[in-house]
């Protein structure tokens, strides 16, 4: 099958770009490059063009009429960054999405996979959260998120869509086979500030938060390797029509389903499991939460199960080390 990715040239993007054609698809890349890297697009069919632009996007579906699918990966994804430039973020996650998923559904495209945000989630007591724990996003970022939730929703009820709404929780790692990885200079989360300090770009890694309501006072989260993200991606466009059969309202074709391993980690037991994998111990520094953070969730994963036939299969070990691993040639591939 051919899957259109926008976004395709991202961290999460292009390892499901290398997903799908080690799976037998077709990926076709759609990414403005504003964020993204053109090297994680080489071998892949690409175009340069913005989502927002609607002759790109006409462009891409003229010379591929047998797209299958589209998995909408393209955002400005740094919380705190979101809250200092909310315009840009509500802008290019919203509107411009907006405007997107109303053309798929005039070209004729239903199948929209959208890439969402476990952010969206209010804290509750255990921190583990369904599909159906309240939501309450609490940063720029987290709501674009959930707003365009609900355009996707509103949209596969009013036009001719159909959307699943993917959220994830916190993606670590690399593509194993290293074709790709987090890409970001300078990385606002906790496992690139870990693996800087390692190779010695840092001296010290932050630890944001230590006052919060979890068992060692430090954010919980649920950390998924990226390649169990991607391949969850590849279960979802291949068993699309099931997926919404299965579980969508008769009248709105619209399904969430979370991506994660259904395990909390805090942010400390991270940088402890960090140290195991390196063999060293790594300088921490203990500061406020930063603008947008959270104390945290982790999912409840057994809609993915049923639905998907997808588990998280990689441990946090694993994701640590393909961290390190990407770090360690990162530069040699991207042209800084």
């Amino acid at each position: 099958m051919k899957i259109l990715i926008t976004g395709g040239a991202g961290y999460i993007g292009s390892t499901i770009c290398s997903a799908l054609k080690d799976h037998g698809h077709t990926p076709i890349i759609l990414d403005s490059l504003v964020t993204g890297r053109e090297e994680f697009t080489h071998g892949h069919i690409f175009y340069q063009g913005d989502i927002g632009d609607p002759e790109a996007v006409k462009l891409v579906f003229e010379e591929h009429p047998d797209i299958f699918a589209t998995i909408h990966c393209a955002a400005l994804i740094v919380v705190p960054e979101s809250v200092t430039r909310p315009f840009e973020y509500y802008r290019e996650n919203v509107v411009k999405s907006m405007h997107f998923f109303h053309q798929l559904a005039e070209l004729g495209y239903p199948r929209v996979v959208f890439s969402s945000s476990a952010a969206i989630y209010d804290v509750v007591p255990n921190f583990m959260v369904t599909e159906d724990s309240p939501l309450k996003p609490n940063s720029p970022y987290s709501r674009t998120k959930y707003m365009m939730e609900m355009v996707l929703k509103d949209f596969s009820h009013a036009y001719s869509l159909k959307g699943i709404a993917l959220r994830y929780f916190n993606p670590i790692g690399a593509d194993p086979q290293l074709r790709s990885g987090m890409h970001i200079k300078e990385p606002s989360h906790i496992l690139g500030k870990l693996v800087e300090v390692a190779l010695g770009v840092s001296p010290v890694s932050n630890i944001t938060g230590t006052n919060w309501p979890t068992r060692d006072g430090t954010g919980i989260r649920d950390y998924i390797h990226v390649w169990d993200l991607a391949l969850a991606h590849i279960k979802a466009v291949e068993n699309f029509d099931d997926v919404i059969e299965k579980d969508a309202d008769p009248v709105t074709p619209y399904v969430v389903i979370n991506l994660g391993t259904g395990k909390g980690v805090t942010v400390r037991e991270m940088v402890n499991a960090f140290e195991h994998v390196h063999g060293k111990v790594i300088p921490t520094r203990e500061q406020e939460p930063r603008p947008g953070d959270v104390a945290g969730a982790y999912a409840n994963a057994n809609k993915a199960r049923e639905l998907l036939g997808w588990g998280a299969e990689q441990p946090i070990e694993k994701g640590i080390e393909d961290a390190l691993r990407w770090g360690e040639i990162r530069d040699e591939i991207l042209d800084y």
